[in-house]
């Protein structure tokens, strides 16, 4: 993907619409105020905010989680009763990579692919096809205890992937790691999200994470969480750390720094 096919997106189908869509739960607390957004066919879409801005809450709206108190959304221009059809697949990855700490790693990898009653062989191809992804070949018979954070992390993302989706929605999945680690994952994913043409929804509080692997950036802000600006990241693909050290990564990161601000003092007076 080059810096001009990121500017054109608006020319792709849309993956993911919401209309007007907002979030009030049974005691009272208005998560969302109305958001519209549009996400398209093969972008990166960060969502960056404070804490309390919702994030969470919209991500799990578009996984289905959660119903929108009003408002409508859409899942490849239908409703969600289609997803799940052929390219229309949709995965979540959480914040805990949440493995069975009592099954081994081609287990668990395999898991919802045992749900969906899939035949051992193939299953076990798309295990090896998936851990060979995300650098975990070897590891099939070690438990999640023998692993590092990062490679429990790793797992997670397999057993995401080994569903074949085309949305794959990931919830501040390394936000627990160490940033040396966290970096290596932020370059993997990069490339993982370009081999396998994926539409991708992250959620994070780093203004660093968002402008290394997006394509655009939604900034929210609080009480309600709405979306305050949306950010196009128009940097050629695939991105590599020399990116983190240029001109341009820096005045992204301005930008976004005022916005957060922004969000923030917005939440504060909103109280």
């Amino acid at each position: 993907m080059s810096a001009v096919v990121a500017a054109s997106a608006g020319s792709r189908e849309p993956v993911v619409e919401i209309r007007a869509a907002d979030k009030v739960f049974a005691n009272g607390t208005r998560a969302l105020g109305p958001v519209d957004l549009t996400v398209r066919d093969g972008e990166f879409v960060t969502l960056l905010g404070p804490s309390g801005c919702g994030k969470s809450t919209l991500l799990n709206m578009i996984a289905n989680l959660i119903a929108p108190s009003s408002g409508q959304l859409a899942w490849w221009r239908k409703g969600f009763d289609d997803v799940g059809e052929p390219g229309r697949k949709l995965v979540m990855v959480f914040q805990d990579a949440t493995l069975m700490p009592w099954a081994r790693v081609q287990r668990n990898v395999r898991l919802p692919l045992d749900l969906a009653r899939m035949s051992r062989t193939e299953g076990d191809a798309r295990v090896a096809d998936a851990l060979e992804l995300v650098g975990l070949t070897g590891f099939e018979a070690s438990y999640p205890r023998q692993l590092s954070g990062g490679m429990q992390m790793r797992v997670s993302i397999a057993r995401a992937l080994v569903t074949e989706p085309n949305l794959l929605l990931m919830d501040e999945p390394f936000g627990a790691l160490d940033e040396i680690t966290r970096t290596k994952l932020d370059a993997d994913l990069i490339r993982l999200w370009w081999r396998k043409k994926l539409t991708v929804v992250f959620v994070t509080h780093s203004i660093y994470e968002a402008i290394f692997l997006s394509t655009r950036v939604v900034v929210m802000a609080a009480r309600p969480g709405r979306v305050l600006e949306d950010v196009v990241i128009d940097e050629p693909h695939p991105r590599t750390d020399d990116f983190r050290v240029t001109q341009k990564f820096a005045g992204y990161a301005k930008v976004l720094s005022e916005l957060l601000a922004e969000a923030s003092a917005k939440g504060a007076t909103d109280l």
